[in-house]
This record gives structure tokens, sequence and C-alpha cells, in this order.
């Protein structure tokens, strides 16, 4: 005979595994703030015209924000008193963009007031960052709320890092329900940007304690690459040789040519045997198939972990949690 607690344990655990996710929706500010997408998608274009590299910028803070105890805004808080910030974690070095959020979320403040949260700005953002660029567009879910906490050790463990494996790329995504092809589509973000020399010129010479180069890596293309990376590690190149500021297809067709910039971008394609292998060539034939897949992965990764209802709160500064009685910058402690 069933228990007659079957139904209620039943209940608890769809809360606790569905409700997060289903209680994010398109319509979410449709009465609160229904020009949301129109303001955002204003001060993104506005940046991406002074700035090229904004887009891969701001998307960037969406995924490391994801990656880290959900998609919360965690990332965006600086070092305050009882707070150490995700900003200090090797994975987030050099990361770039917070006045660019501080400017969407003042053009949206002065709209909506108290309303819309940083972390589904940072959302918006990115969807706004790539088909501004030529790339997929989707409807964005809403209705995440921002962390009053952040997470520095688990920035530290859980951000994907330049030097990685397959195997443990593979890992990181699983860790946060994310899988194979979610990897390798989120990865094709890498179509436009740029990387600093010091996170790939491990890839020059005595690669892995070997004595030789990286032998995925196209001989022609480093060459090109040490002569960038000849005025300093702190250079920048850019992540897709051919279309540097375009989001199309080429991240995979320059993998396939043994051009990725990254080793853990090379991983993908020339890991013997791996399964991302048929998904890069699936993705490099045909650009509506990555973008149907970039698309329903951004959506996938959106809905990590996100705090609703009355978890978190509307942050007014987005690098500083809310006080007690409503204003910004206050310590949590």
């Amino acid at each position: 005979m069933a228990s007659s607690n079957a139904i209620p344990i039943f209940f608890l655990l769809a809360l606790l595994f569905g409700a997060s996710s289903a209680q994010l929706s398109e319509t979410f500010y449709d009465r609160t703030c229904p020009r949301l997408p129109n303001i955002v998608r204003a001060a993104v274009k506005k940046a991406i015209e002074t700035d090229i590299r904004a887009g891969a910028k701001l998307i960037r803070l969406h995924f490391h924000d994801c990656f880290v105890n959900g998609c919360d805004g965690s990332v965006l808080l600086e070092d305050a008193p009882g707070i150490v910030s995700e900003l200090n974690s090797p994975g987030n070095q050099g990361i770039q963009g917070l006045e660019i959020v501080d400017a969407i979320k003042a053009a949206v403040e002065s709209e909506c007031p108290n309303t819309v949260s940083c972390a589904d700005i940072l959302a918006q953002a990115s969807k706004d960052s790539v088909d501004v660029q030529g790339g997929p567009s989707w409807r964005v879910l809403y209705g995440r709320r921002d962390s009053r906490i952040a997470n520095k050790t688990g920035a530290d463990s859980g951000l994907a890092s330049p030097f990685e494996t397959l195997a443990e790329l593979k890992k990181k995504f699983c860790d946060v329900g994310l899988g194979t092809t979610d990897l390798v589509a989120l990865s094709g973000a890498h179509t436009f940007g740029r990387s600093r020399c010091r996170f790939f010129s491990h890839r020059f010479a005595n690669f892995n304690n070997t004595g030789r180069p990286d032998p995925s890596l196209d001989a022609n293309y480093r060459g090109f690459l040490q002569g960038v990376c000849s005025a300093g590690p702190d250079t920048r190149a850019n992540f897709d040789p051919t279309t540097p500021d375009v989001f199309d297809k080429n991240y995979y067709t320059n993998l396939q040519a043994g051009k990725g910039l990254l080793q853990s971008d090379q991983e993908l394609f020339s890991t013997a045997g791996a399964d991302t292998i048929a998904i890069v060539n699936s993705f490099a034939a045909r650009e509506g198939t990555f973008f149907k897949e970039f698309r329903q992965s951004m959506i996938n990764m959106g809905n990590i972990k996100p705090l609703t209802g009355s978890r978190g709160e509307i942050r007014k500064n987005c690098r500083r949690v809310n006080s007690a009685t409503g204003g910004e910058g206050h310590d949590v402690m």
C-alpha cells in the first residue's frame, strides 16, 4: 500500500527541482516594465558602437554568473565587508564590462525603478549582444532575482579554464546540468571577442612539457599568434581570425583548420575519438544548426538555479547589495 506521505513528498521534490525555472517567464515584466527589451537593446547597441568588444564582454559576464551559484548576478558584486568578490577568482581575471552593465541598469532604472534584476539584465543584454552582431535571437525568460552573497570559492572551482582538457570541461558543464551539445554550442560565443596572450601562449612551445608546440595548433597560425604576442602577455588576439566582430559559424570552421585560439577551444575538435567532433562538424556545415542549438543552450544556461519569488533582491546598484532601508551599497555584515 502506498504511504499517505507519498503525494506530499512528491510535491516537495517538484518544488525543489522544478519551481525556480518554472517561475521564469517571457511575460514577467509585461506590466511592470513593458519596454525592457527595447531599453536594453538600445543600450547594448550604443555600447557596441563605441566598443566593438562590448557584446563579448556582456556575454562573458552572463556565462560566469550562471556557472557560480546559478544566474543570480553574483559575478557583479565587488568586494565589501562580508563579500569576497567572485571578480577576484583566477577564472574572472581580466573580465570586463561592469561599466556597460551600470549604464544599462541606469537606463532601466530611469523608466522602471526597483523592478528589474541585474541577473535579468545580463540575460537580456547577452541576447542582444549576439543578435546585434549577426547571431540568432530568442525570447528571454525573466524573473531572476539578485543574490546578496558572492561565492569566490565556487568561482575558483567552477569556472572553465582556457587550459583545460575536454574531460575537465565536460565535468564543469555537467556539474551545472548542461550537456555536451551545450558545451560545444556555448563555446561558439568565442566567434567574437578577444583573449590575452597569457591564456594561450603556452601552446607555442613545450606544450604539456613535451618540448614541442601544441600539435593541434596550425603552424602558420601559431607563427601569426607569436608575432601578435611579441608585444607582451596582455596583448589581445581575436578569437576568430576570419570574422572577428561577427557572430557566425566560423568558430567551428576555424577549429577544423587547427585555428582555435585557446587550448579549451581546440579540444572540442582535436581530442581523439571525442563525441564533440561530430557536433563541431555539424555546426561548421550549417550555420542554422549552430544558431538553433546556441539559442536553446543559452536558455538552458539561463535557467541554472535562479533566485525567484521572495529570495534575493532587486539591486539598485549591480555592484553592491541593497541596504536594509532599500538604498544601495550597504554592507551585508
